[in-house]
């Protein structure tokens, strides 16, 4: 696992509701993407899908994720 997206899954761990289930979707969405950048591209298509309060979490990791 990248150690990248293991830091933002850190940092943002405090301020997330559904912890495990951004996780999970996460280090999915990881494994499929071929680098960084299309895990970028996949994640904000997921954002676009997900429903609240799921979106502010997965938009919590996209920002945790940028700042590092």
């Amino acid at each position: 696992m990248n150690e990248k997206l293991e830091n933002a899954l850190f940092e943002a761990r405090p301020y997330l509701e559904y912890y495990e289930d951004v996780e999970k979707l996460v280090r999915d969405i990881w494994d499929k993407a071929a680098d960084e950048g299309e895990f970028l591209t996949l994640l904000e298509e997921e954002i676009k899908k997900a429903s609240e309060p799921f979106k502010t979490d997965l938009r919590i990791l996209l920002q945790k994720f940028g700042e590092l």
